[in-house]
């Protein structure tokens, strides 16, 4: 039982890889596929049995019509140029009477043999004589010679005294409305498809922090679904505005409370003691930074068209100011779609991590059809490979070679993925050509 039951799995497989992945193609494949299969069948049974059963009745008449002719010409001897006259004016025949003679060699079979066979058949169960017969010569004319006693019988008819030759007519019926179905099955699927890509692409719209004009349409499944994404995309909103309405209270309060702390200090005079808690207290203001600045992420920022170039060198401009230089490169087109706050931070965090730990920092950017990509390279000690997952999650810090956000929170690389993710992209590491580590920033455009 378990081989057969592979083999149905194996084979199954086989048909599922090579059937279409899309919707479209699968509903056209449902909806055309049934129709060729009925065609297949209707062309079989008709072409195969009523061309056949009406071949082999129109064969027969004609058979009988040349046994009448031989009749005659046994019956009145002597009157082969009356019997011709009958046959042609009364039959559509023409019909001659040859010398004596050995009938001319066989023919070789034609590829469709219907009449071929339906004609030879009934002239050997009718007739009983030697006869000789061209189905393929004359296109349109059907010729039999037949040995008679005293001469050989020529008869020459045309092709439709012994075939239903108006078989194309159907095929161009059967594809002519095929063809009409057809067209209206695509015009009518493309209709039903559109509403569901259209929901696809506002609900992929979404993801990247972009606003899309959204309408439900289609079917009354599809437009259900619509309203669903709709109402979903409003909570979602709504939980992350009253998420950042939190997190700016909270942020107002503490700082608040750190102001004191500093003004207190201030009063207290220049000590060791106070120097000591000023650093507690700058700590602690940049902590919170750290944790309100991951906890809020990209909230209430809307995606617009920036250029890349300028965005690179703002980059560039502000490691100088801070007494670094990276060396900035970009190809494609400079026109991207992105939260521009939101990306600055994400790229500065990189760099920033690789400006501590490194002397030199290169940052490559391609843009191509559908992604944007950028290098940020060092020539610093790198990060294991085994820790390249880990130091994505919130708070993980290393301390042997490489530390994000060294003195801080290890929210660096943690906020720089979430942002990336939100623009519907990732961020991976990887060994640099310079030596150190590589982080490649990939969002769709």
């Amino acid at each position: 039982m378990e081989r057969p039951r592979a083999f149905l799995r194996g084979f199954w497989r086989r048909i599922i890889q090579i059937l279409p992945e899309g919707l479209y193609a699968r509903s056209a494949l449902i909806v055309i596929a049934p129709m060729i299969i009925l065609q297949c069948v209707l062309t079989y049974v008709f072409m195969e049995r009523h061309w056949q059963l009406v071949t082999n009745r129109l064969s027969t008449a004609l058979t009988q019509d040349i046994a009448a002719i031989i009749d005659l010409h046994k019956t009145f001897p002597g009157s082969d140029d009356e019997v011709t006259r009958i046959a042609q004016d009364r039959l559509k025949i023409d019909a001659d009477f040859l010398p004596l003679g050995p009938l001319p060699p066989a023919l070789p079979k034609p590829f469709f043999q219907i009449v071929d066979a339906a004609l030879s058949n009934e002239i050997r169960r009718q007739i009983s004589r030697p006869f000789w017969l061209d189905t393929v010569g004359r296109s349109n004319l059907i010729e039999i010679r037949i040995q008679l006693d005293d001469s050989i019988l020529r008869v020459t008819a045309y092709r439709s005294a012994a075939y239903a030759s108006n078989s194309y007519i159907f095929l161009l019926w059967m594809v002519g409305t095929s063809f009409v179905l057809i067209v209206v099955a695509v015009i009518f699927l493309r209709s039903q498809i559109k509403p569901i890509l259209s929901l696809a692409g506002a609900a992929e719209e979404f993801g990247k922090g972009r606003d899309r004009d959204f309408r439900p349409r289609g079917a009354r499944e599809v437009r259900r679904a619509g309203l669903a994404f709709i109402e979903m995309k409003r909570r979602i909103e709504r939980a992350i505005e009253q998420r950042t309405t939190m997190l700016n209270g909270v942020s107002h309060d503490l700082r608040t409370v750190l102001t004191r702390f500093k003004l207190s200090l201030a009063l207290m005079g220049d000590s060791e003691e106070t120097q000591e808690l000023q650093k507690d207290v700058a700590e602690m203001q940049r902590m919170l930074e750290a944790y309100l600045a991951f906890a809020r992420g990209a909230a209430g920022e809307s995606a617009v068209k920036i250029d890349m170039i300028d965005f690179l060198e703002e980059l560039r401009f502000d490691a100088v100011r801070e007494g670094f230089d990276v060396k900035i490169a970009y190809s494609g087109d400079p026109i991207v779609t992105l939260r521009p706050d939101a990306f600055k931070r994400c790229l500065s965090n990189l760099i920033g991590n690789a400006q501590i730990h490194a002397e030199n920092v290169a940052v490559e950017a391609v843009r191509d059809k559908r992604f944007l990509t950028i290098h940020v390279d060092d020539d610093g000690p790198g990060i294991p490979a085994a820790l390249r997952e880990d130091v994505f999650r919130p708070f993980f810090r290393i301390d042997e070679a490489r530390n994000q956000d060294l003195g801080g929170t290890g929210l660096g690389l943690a906020i720089a993925l979430d942002i990336a993710r939100s623009h519907g992209g990732n961020i991976t590491l990887s060994d640099s050509f310079m030596g150190g580590l590589r982080a490649t920033v990939r969002v769709p455009v």
